[in-house]
C-alpha cells in the first residue's frame, strides 16, 4: 500500500467509536476505501485503542481488509498486537495472505520473543507463509544483533521485512544478487529494497525482471515496491501482472493497489476493467485502487480522513 501516514492527536471516545463503526461496517453500509480510510488514521494513532479496534475488524470475510489489518498492526510496532496477530497466524483456515501479512507484522514490530512462535510455522504446507516466517526471523535477529549496520537514510517511512544493503553496489550487482535464486530470501530482499531506494527507470527495470520469480511472495513484494516508488516506468509491468488471470490473487492486488498509487491516466481504464474480477482479493483490490487513484490526483495533502494536525 502507499497510502500516506497522518498526524492526528488523541481523539475522544466518540472518535474513537466512529472509527471503529466505520473499520468494522457496523451499519453494513460502509463502502470499502472508506473502511480503508479509517483503517489508515487508526494506524497514525498507533495506541492500544487502535490496535484492539483493529483487532476487532478480523472477523470481516474480507481476505483483503484482514490482510491489511494485520499490515497495519506491523506498521503501528505496538507489542500489544502480539495476541491477535499470533492468533492469526495460526488460523489454518484463514486466507494465506492473511496469515503472510500477521507474521511479517510480527517481524516489522520486533520483539525477539515471536521468534517462537514464527519458527512453528517454518514447515508451513503454505510456501508464502513458510517463506514469511522465514524473512520474519532474520529480521528480528538482524534488528536485534549487538554490531548495528549504518543504513543509508530512506525516503520511504515503512517497516520492511528487510533493510537495504548498505554497500554502494552498482544497480547491475544488485540486479545480480536480487535476482540469484540461489541465495538466501533475505539477503534478496535487502537487494530488492536497496533498489527500490534508487528509484531510477533502471532500478525499476531491474526489479520488474523479478516477476518471473517462481516465490509468489517475492512477485507480490515486488508490486508492494513499485506502489511505493510510484515512478511511471513500472506500469507496463503491473499492467501485466494484473492481466495475467492465472497468477496468484496475492499478487494481482498489489500489483492492482500499486497501480492506483502510481496514478497515471493509463492506469484508470485498466482498474476499471478488472473491478469485476472473478477474484474477490483482485475485485476489491482495484475498488480502493481507483480510490487512491483519485486521491493521488486530487490535490489533497493526506489520504485518511479525519483529526489531522
Amino acid at each position: 500500500m502507499a497510502f500516506e501516514d497522518v498526524t492526528i492527536t488523541k481523539p475522544d471516545a466518540e472518535t474513537y467509536k466512529a472509527l471503529e463503526a466505520d473499520l468494522c461496517n457496523t451499519s453494513g453500509k460502509v463502502p470499502l476505501h472508506e473502511r480503508f480510510r479509517a483503517l489508515f488514521t487508526l494506524k497514525a494513532l498507533a495506541d492500544n485503542e487502535s490496535v484492539d479496534i483493529v483487532g476487532k475488524a478480523f472477523a470481516d470475510d474480507s481476505a483483503l481488509l484482514k490482510h491489511e489489518l494485520a499490515y497495519v498492526l506491523g506498521q503501528m510496532k505496538n507489542p500489544h498486537a502480539h495476541g491477535v496477530l499470533k492468533k492469526v497466524l495460526g488460523t489454518m483456515d484463514e486466507d494465506p495472505m492473511v496469515r503472510h501479512e500477521a507474521a511479517e507484522a510480527l517481524g516489522a514490530i520486533g520483539s525477539m520473543d515471536s521468534i517462537s512462535i514464527l519458527e512453528e510455522y517454518l514447515k508451513d504446507e503454505c510456501d508464502v507463509v513458510s517463506q514469511t516466517c522465514e524473512l520474519a526471523i532474520e529480521k528480528l535477529k538482524y534488528d536485534n544483533r549487538k554490531e548495528k549496520e549504518v543504513l543509508p537514510k530512506s525516503a520511504y517511512s515503512s517497516i520492511d521485512p528487510a533493510p537495504p544493503i548498505t554497500d554502494e553496489e552498482s544497480t547491475e550487482q544488485l540486479r545480480a544478487i536480487y535476482l540469484n535464486q540461489k541465495l538466501p530470501l533475505f539477503e534478496r530482499y535487502r537487494a530488492m529494497f536497496t533498489l527500490r531506494n534508487q528509484c531510477t527507470t533502471e532500478s525499476v527495470l531491474a526489479l520488474a525482471d523479478g516477476f518471473d520469480d517462481p516465490s509468489a511472495l517475492f512477485r507480490h513484494e515486488i508490486a508492494y515496491v513499485f506502489g511505493q516508488m510510484q515512478h511511471p516506468a513500472a506500469v507496463p509491468s503491473l499492467i501485466k501482472v494484473l492481466s495475467k488471470l492465472e497468477e496468484a490473487n496475492m499478487v494481482r492486488h498489489e500489483a492492482a493497489e500499486a497501480l492506483g498509487s502510481i496514478a497515471t491516466p493509463e492506469v484508470y481504464p485498466v482498474l476499471e476493467r478488472f473491478r469485476d474480477d472473478k477474484d474477490r482479493v483482485v475485485r476489491e483490490s482495484c475498488i480502493v485502487a481507483l480510490d487512491m487513484f483519485e486521491y493521488e490526483n486530487s490535490g489533497e495533502l493526506q489520504y485518511a480522513d479525519g483529526l489531522t494536525k
